[in-house]
């Protein structure tokens, strides 16, 4: 229905052009000229003539404008409001002077008129891009920038213009090395907990399997420690995507619609995150670069636990887990050696560094 009376509003329109052009060409251009009472066909027949051609392009017309609000409606949504406020200020002081101008071009016959449209157009869009470049100015010494933005989603608090939420899946809640990174104080907040994510961990918490049910109540624990802290501020996003069954394509679109950043360790979620242009905090990534740097020729302490898969290899392990595969290392199972740096390779799982024995025992 909405679409009809849009349509007849733009064949209206596009007659009542023509009748006004057919009106200035009797009045202006043929004024006493020999033909006969012009006024006729003169006026209607323009004003029939474009209400037609109104009627066979309403459809696109309707189409475009109804397409154009929709995308500006969206934008405005999306903008922060010191930036709404400004642009708005730069648009109406753009509008104003082009209205001061607008006065002297409209004595211009016909083309004036034009020229006013396209003047205020220019200066409007030139005084929105100011007033929006230029916000901090407008606005220096007031605290309109310390206001919340308020999301449609139903986030149990409004978003500070300078967080961005940090979406937790499952894997790095049990994970638990989030609960260390909060308190060193190097992710800022708010961590959001989805609540289909909590379904997640209180289902694996109850399950049969105890491995299972350990890693569930492991997950809880962790969240209620950092809920309790005074680190981070921690969410619970109540709203749910019920069209979509995996959890993990759960916390994407969750990420999307927020513009958040998801957390996780989970490989696949990682690489699916990011095919979506996703920003992914990747703990795993984290602790890898973490990790020492070490070139060929480095000399460590390491402890020989085990044998190599191949020859007479020994394996040992840092502190924070890197494998070390030493060379003729299998003779000195149970000792601690001084051992050098060969080369060191870095794979999905981890970083694996080869080294021979370089001084003796310690």
């Amino acid at each position: 229905m909405g679409k009809k009376i849009a349509g007849i509003v733009v064949v209206f329109i596009f007659g009542l052009v023509g009748v006004i052009l057919g009106d200035f060409l009797v009045n202006d251009v043929l004024a006493g000229s020999s033909i006969p009472d012009p006024r006729l066909w003169m006026v209607v027949v323009p004003g029939i003539a474009l209400a037609g051609l109104g009627y066979k392009l309403s459809p696109f017309i309707v189409g475009g404008v109804a397409s154009s609000v929709r995308y500006f409606v969206c934008l405005l949504q999306r903008m922060p409001i010191q930036d709404l406020i400004g642009g708005t200020l730069g648009l109406i002081i753009g509008l104003i002077i082009a209205s001061f101008i607008g006065i002297y071009l409209s004595k211009v016959p016909f083309v004036g008129y034009i020229f006013s449209v396209i003047l205020a157009v220019l200066l409007g869009y030139i005084g929105m891009l100011v007033g929006t470049n230029k916000k901090e100015d407008i606005f220096a010494g007031r605290n309109l920038f310390k206001s919340e933005i308020k999301e449609k989603s139903t986030l149990s608090q409004g978003k500070k213009n300078s967080e961005v939420p940090k979406v937790l899946d499952t894997s790095v809640i049990i994970d638990g090395r989030i609960l260390d990174i909060v308190k060193t104080g190097f992710i800022e907040g708010p961590l959001l907990i989805p609540n289909f994510v909590l379904e997640e961990l209180r289902h694996i918490a109850d399950s049969s399997d105890v491995l299972k049910r350990n890693k569930g109540r492991r997950g809880l624990d962790i969240l209620n420690l950092i809920s309790e802290g005074k680190d981070i501020e921690v969410r619970i996003y109540e709203e749910d995507f019920p069209e979509i069954q995996e959890v993990d394509s759960k916390l994407v679109k969750l990420s999307q619609v927020l513009k958040g950043y998801i957390v996780t360790n989970d490989y696949n979620l990682n690489k699916v995150a990011q095919l979506q242009g996703l920003q992914v905090l990747n703990i795993n990534d984290l602790a890898n670069a973490l990790k020492p740097v070490v070139i060929p020729g480095d000399t460590m302490t390491v402890e020989i636990v085990k044998e190599g898969k191949t020859g007479k290899q020994g394996i040992g392990y840092l502190d924070d887990g890197t494998m070390i595969v030493v060379e003729e290392g299998r003779d000195y199972l149970g000792k601690t050696m001084e051992v050098m740096v060969t080369s060191a390779l870095q794979t999905s799982a981890g970083r694996m560094i080869f080294a021979k024995i370089d001084d003796g025992e310690v």
